[in-house]
């Protein structure tokens, strides 16, 4: 399916693509000067470059632009995600610190289910057998305590070595410190098992707590071959194709890198899809000058929210992959990276509804994917998911879904959802179920991160976009008393279009352990410099010539506290004055995270973060535009409301057909190739000077 956004004069000078792989749809968007094409497309599991090569094929034919005049290709995959999630990476063995082989097993002391004795907890990526512990030992000030054994480094190859070992992550203890020891070790894994994938923890995540370190360099050493090999394979076949850009890949934290630090680094990929999601919520918020969101992503297999303050997504250092517990926090493999912070559920388009052991409705969390994908796609897919729910309420016209190129079977979704077998087989009766249920559960999940987070959700805008958000977006802000509700144009393709507003970005981080009335400047200041050195000439690997922008962060708690908090320092050379000025930003950052400072205890600064990118995307000045014009409305079609239960008279509009200005009164459906955006009977609706569409609450009484 594709779909054309005039935004001005083109031209085929400064042609950009951006191309997000995702669990059900491939989204690939073609910027030419200001006029946008997409596309979206099934993934192809078994090679998922096909479906990303035929789109920017049929959109170059479409804007008539040659390999040659494209300067910029940007791409997310759920590749390493989807690799760790189904165990489908490379045999992979570990070698760490002699007796500390059965980290991965023993995790930390926390429990994300207190009372549960049959607690299951995720299976480490590499088996026991696989894990093999060496003398040498570093204390935590990064001296030599026992050195590396090299023979024993020497035998654990030869026996990888028969067991058909193709990736080896090397995590010491203490190595975050001093990294002799695992480049040592990795100079003889070299030599012994020639072709090996080698990840040490002391590049991959050197920070303190081993088995955070310890998981993300596992993670990283499972996956690597397979990202390696596919993106080396992708940027060749764009090169056969004629394409002589760069190919950047998109990091989980927002920014972007190239295809050899992607390839070496691939666990920071794995959130890839999702960051260019809240790249793209946070350049509509910029546009439309609004600083408080909640960003809103529904795809075909999950939902992704993200809150936005003053323009910036929010981050974190810790993310969770794999969970054997969808939505337990705990429950699932820790990756020690950076990435956008944001709840991820299993509430997409695809997911599919069925009956409990208790005769429950219930929605989600497994998808149907695109391979068989919901029953209305006529691909083989019987069990009912959200969007044969929605087809079966009214709320997507069979006839115009994807442009009038997909043709959805209505009558399947219909039976798909009688043949649950309960509520007497009523099949709208269970598509307003399913509906309220998936709504619920995205809205829950708001709520629940928004306390976690110490904000509120119902004095932001809230930004919708992937192919079903604009469906369930007005409903969703009921729910959450949210008043207005932003769908941009291109919002079917919303994180691919994010891939290229994103910076060229870096991050390092080390831990050193200091006290603030302690410091040692001069050691301080070396391990920062040598950091931005390393970061800097990564961006301009990336991006060469360009300004950079670099920002330091510290991450400290007071001391003998269990858990630490960020806040930014200066990024230049740190002077004894200085310590004032870093105690004072760590107090403002507690007493916000905490409501209050604990006085008369030392302040213990445990990791240091450097960030260096190219200059953030800025939005062009918008004009401003008023609600002046009715859409005169000659089509109509009945949709189930799902609060009242009716079938009500709904207008039928096209997105293309309406200008800046024109505005509707609700209830109506407002169609596009990608998507539909759904207007209550309680939002009205009109569009604004860029063509995003503006959904506001009617004032009740």
């Amino acid at each position: 399916m594709t779909s054309t956004t005039d935004r001005g004069p083109s031209t085929p000078r400064g042609a950009r693509i951006g191309a997000d792989i995702g669990g059900t749809f491939t989204d690939i968007v073609l910027e030419v000067g200001d006029r946008r094409h997409s596309t979206k497309l099934l993934t192809t599991y078994d090679a998922p470059e096909r479906a990303l090569l035929d789109g920017v094929r049929l959109l170059l034919d479409e804007a008539g632009v040659a390999p040659a005049e494209v300067s910029l290709v940007v791409h997310g995959t759920t590749l390493a995600t989807n690799a760790l999630i189904e165990r489908r990476g490379v045999p992979t063995a570990l070698l760490t610190t002699e007796g500390f082989r059965d980290v991965l097993a023993l995790g930390s002391e926390s429990r994300f289910d207190q009372y549960d004795i049959g607690m299951e907890k995720p299976q480490p990526l590499v088996p026991r057998r696989l894990r093999v512990g060496v003398a040498e030992r570093m204390d935590a000030r990064g001296q030599v305590l026992v050195p590396l054994d090299g023979d024993a480094v020497r035998a654990a190859a030869a026996q990888w070595r028969e067991q058909g070992i193709r990736s080896v992550a090397i995590a010491f203890l203490h190595s975050y410190a001093n990294d002799s020891h695992e480049r040592r070790a990795a100079e003889i894994l070299a030599a012994e098992m020639p072709g090996v994938s080698l990840s040490l923890s002391s590049e991959v995540s050197p920070e303190m707590r081993e088995y955070e370190r310890f998981s993300t360099t596992v993670a990283n050493a499972y996956v690597q071959p397979l990202v390696d090999a596919y993106l080396h394979r992708l940027d060749d076949k764009l090169k056969a194709m004629g394409f002589s850009c760069p190919l950047y890949l998109m990091l989980s934290s927002g920014g972007l890198t190239t295809v050899d630090a992607a390839a070496r680094y691939p666990v920071r990929l794995v959130e890839s899809g999702p960051a260019g999601g809240a790249i793209f919520a946070a350049s509509v918020a910029a546009e439309r000058g609004v600083g408080q969101v909640v960003a809103l992503d529904v795809g075909g297999t999950t939902a992704k929210i993200c809150l936005i303050n003053d323009g910036t997504p929010q981050t974190s250092q810790v993310f969770e992959v794999g969970r054997a517990h969808r939505f337990r926090k705990g429950s699932g493999l820790p990756l020690r990276i950076p990435v956008v912070e944001m709840v991820e559920i299993g509430a997409g388009g695809g997911s599919i509804a069925s009956v409990d052991n208790a005769g429950r409705l219930a929605v989600g969390p497994h998808s149907a994917g695109s391979e068989p994908g919901p029953a209305a796609y006529g691909r083989g897919g019987t069990r009912p998911t959200v969007t044969d729910a929605d087809i079966t309420l009214g709320r997507i016209d069979p006839s115009r879904f994807a442009g009038g190129k997909v043709t959805l079977n209505a009558g399947a979704s219909h039976d798909a959802l009688a043949a649950l077998g309960i509520w007497d087989g009523k099949a709208e009766t269970l598509a307003i179920g399913v509906s309220e249920i998936v709504d619920e559960t995205m809205a829950s999940a708001a709520r629940v991160h928004a306390v976690e987070q110490g904000m509120t959700l119902d004095d932001r805008s809230l930004i919708a976009f992937g192919g079903a958000a604009p469906v369930h977006a007005a409903r969703f802000a009921e729910k959450l008393g949210i008043r207005e509700v932003i769908i941009p144009s291109g919002a079917g393709v919303g994180s691919a279009i994010g891939f290229l507003r994103a910076p060229v970005s870096y991050e390092m981080a080390r831990s050193l352990t200091l006290r603030l009335d302690q410091l040692d400047l001069d050691r301080l200041n070396s391990l920062l410099d040598g950091m931005t050195a390393e970061a800097r000439a990564l961006v301009e690997a990336g991006a060469p010539g360009a300004a950079q922008v670099e920002r330091r962060t510290c991450l400290a708690r007071y001391k003998d506290q269990g858990y630490e908090i960020p806040f930014e320092i200066p990024a230049r050379t740190l002077v004894p004055e200085d310590v004032d000025l870093l105690r004072s930003a760590f107090e403002t950052a507690y007493r916000t995270q905490y409501g209050g400072v604990t006085l008369d205890l030392p302040i213990e600064a445990l990791t240091w973060r450097v960030t260096v990118g190219s200059p953030a995307w800025k939005p062009k000045d918008m004009a401003m535009v008023t609600a002046t014009r009715d859409v005169e409305v000659t089509e109509r079609r009945p949709v189930i409301d799902p609060d009242s239960g009716v079938a009500l008279s709904f207008a039928l509009v096209r997105r293309e057909a309406m200008r800046p200005g024109d505005r509707i009164q609700g209830p109506a459906l407002i169609t596009e190739r990608e998507t539909t955006t759904v207007v209550s009977p309680r939002f009205d609706a009109w569009m604004d000077a860029n063509g995003y569409l503006i959904l506001t609450r009617r004032e009740e009484g």
